[in-house]
């Protein structure tokens, strides 16, 4: 298994990366942020990926990340029925990790549906089978690259409680924050949730 890679940057194609390591050239289909950051190292020079190499009958594939936290959401989607490594690379070429957090935390169908070739049974199967596995804190900790908390499965209370705070005029990752305050302080229901998380605000 190749897991990370370092090396001079020798080509940047449209969706790939192609990395000379040791004299080997590795082409590898890089995500948004992956592929952002190698386009900042001028050619010829040291740039790193994070890895996964995909063997199947079609043959053999390298999917690049940026961190290890992104790779982890990677590994997430494509856990997920009908989600292959070139639908979830699309995913998060096309929407940066945090807000594609945010949209499976939030059960945002909507804005999945966004992801080219992401239809609308796909994200609902999303939403449904990743949204106990994605918590608050992740989204709090995904503004410059996903944290690694201790997973805590939302409920649809809280769910619930984040979206009435977005109707308010509140962003997701306000919202989020406020409803974990407000849990911590003891409250909840979904009254003694919104009603402590806009005192807090």
């Amino acid at each position: 298994m190749i897991g990370y890679l370092r090396g001079r940057v020798l080509s940047l194609l449209p969706e790939s990366v192609i990395l000379d390591v040791g004299g080997v050239g590795y082409e590898v289909m890089c995500s948004g942020a992956a592929f952002a950051n190698l386009s900042g190292v001028k050619r010829g020079e040291e740039g790193e990926v994070y890895t996964y190499l995909q063997v199947s009958e079609q043959g053999i594939a390298l999917y690049g990340f940026a961190d290890l936290k992104e790779k982890e959401l990677f590994l997430r989607l494509t856990s997920v029925q009908g989600v292959g490594a070139k639908l979830a690379i699309a995913a998060l070429s096309a929407m940066r990790p945090a807000d594609l957090t945010e949209a499976i935390y939030t059960a945002d169908v909507k804005r999945l549906t966004a992801v080219k070739g992401l239809g609308k049974k796909t994200a609902e199967r999303i939403v449904l089978e990743l949204h106990g596995k994605i918590s608050a804190d992740e989204i709090i900790g995904s503004e410059g690259g996903m944290s690694a908390p201790a997973p805590s499965k939302p409920s649809q209370t809280d769910s619930d409680a984040v979206a009435a705070l977005m109707n308010l005029g509140f962003t997701r990752q306000e919202s989020a924050r406020a409803v974990e305050r407000a849990k911590e302080a003891g409250a909840k229901t979904i009254e003694e949730i919104i009603g402590t998380a806009l005192k807090g605000m």
